[in-house]
């Protein structure tokens, strides 16, 4: 009976000691007792002295203010905890913040809600694909480059980051995984590399992962759930959200003088404002010559039946249009040497030559364009 009894007494304390939370303090003692919460910036522990490596005795008067007979209470700042396990479990969920999202490719970047303090430790992991057109872009991107993506080097399409609305701030590529170290506050926000976004769909699936810095909490913070910066809030892609940040995209392209259309590789927006300088010259057919971008005297069968793309300007002169997402195309309209454009559709921007006959065409134009 007695040996019974010692086994049932046994089991019990084995319980009770399986039950109680364990704080690990950073000077290498251990504390067994009940974690009530985290108040004024400190952890507060009901200590059971049995399973305690702390001594019984001290001389705080901030813990010693906090005492009761009946299991102590007492009073541990973030910095002097290495960890806490409650009742087995692992207090990571009050150390880390983890949310997802679903990340769009959309006219401006998508606000994760999570604000980041420099400093802060953070794991970014994302599946899913965004399709454009007939191609399928995971997080990692495409093994191609987009000279008007945010990071124009890396890979198009790629998961990408930045902390704070500023367009100065660094882009970060984070791909389909990545931990970084906060390098600034600010609000996290993300996008797909990529200039263009009217013919987009789908989305990647983010889960953003970050750890606290329990030094740095105050009065106002809680470690449990620390109030973020309320509202949904908005990065665009313009003043630096498609090129280099804090720099507006520019790009020269080459248009031959038997250009019905060359690719910029652009995707434009409705509002958008461009800027078009170009040089050089082409020879527009033998009967008109050499050009510049301006083109030649409007003149000849071309200009009585209106059979070149803009019927008021010269031949050979620099021209441009929109291939929508619908695959039709906006009118033509005259570049020239230099135009700043208000973007009339959302599409994809060609330029071309203005000329009703291209087979005896030469030279080249060198534009620049610039948002």
């Amino acid at each position: 009976m007695k040996k019974i009894f010692l086994a049932v007494i046994l089991v019990i304390a084995a319980a009770t000691a399986a039950a109680a939370d364990t704080i690990y303090l950073r000077d290498g003692r251990t504390i067994r007792g009940t974690l009530l919460g985290f108040i004024n910036g400190r952890f507060v522990v009901r200590i059971e002295p049995r399973y305690s490596t702390l001594p019984s005795a001290t001389t705080d008067p901030n813990i010693a203010r906090n005492r009761t007979p009946e299991g102590e209470i007492q009073y541990f700042r973030p910095n002097e905890v290495e960890r806490i396990e409650i009742e087995g479990r692992s207090l990571d969920d009050a150390r880390f913040e983890i949310r997802t999202i679903q990340v769009t490719l959309d006219p401006n970047w998508i606000d994760s809600g999570v604000d980041v303090r420099r400093g802060e430790r953070v794991q970014v992991n994302a599946n899913g694909t965004i399709v454009v057109g007939r191609v399928r872009i995971t997080p990692d991107g495409l093994r191609s480059n987009d000279p008007t993506a945010p990071l124009p080097n890396a890979n198009e399409g790629e998961l990408i980051g930045a902390l704070s609305d500023d367009p100065r701030a660094p882009v970060i590529e984070l791909g389909s995984s990545r931990e970084f170290v906060a390098d600034r506050d600010g609000r996290l926000y993300l996008t797909a590399n990529r200039g263009g976004y009217t013919d987009a769909r789908g989305s990647f699936n983010v889960q953003i992962r970050r750890e606290r810095d329990l030094t740095a909490l105050d009065n106002q913070g809680d470690v449990f759930n620390r109030p973020r910066t309320p509202g949904i809030r908005s990065r665009s892609r313009q003043g630096g959200g498609f090129g280099r940040p804090g720099t507006p995209p520019e790009v020269v392209i080459n248009v031959p003088g038997t250009s019905r259309g060359t690719d910029t590789g652009w995707n434009v927006r409705a509002g958008d404002q461009i800027t078009f300088t170009a040089t050089g010259t082409v020879i527009a057919g033998r009967r008109t010559g050499e050009v510049g971008p301006e083109g030649g005297r409007i003149s000849g069968f071309g200009a009585i039946m209106g059979t070149r793309p803009v019927t008021n300007a010269g031949p050979g002169a620099l021209i441009g249009y929109i291939r929508t997402p619908d695959g039709q195309q906006s009118p033509a309209f005259l570049i020239g040497s230099q135009l700043t454009l208000t973007v009339p559709v959302d599409g994809r921007l060609y330029l071309a030559i203005n000329d009703d006959d291209y087979s005896d065409n030469g030279g080249s134009f060198s534009v620049r364009i610039r948002y």
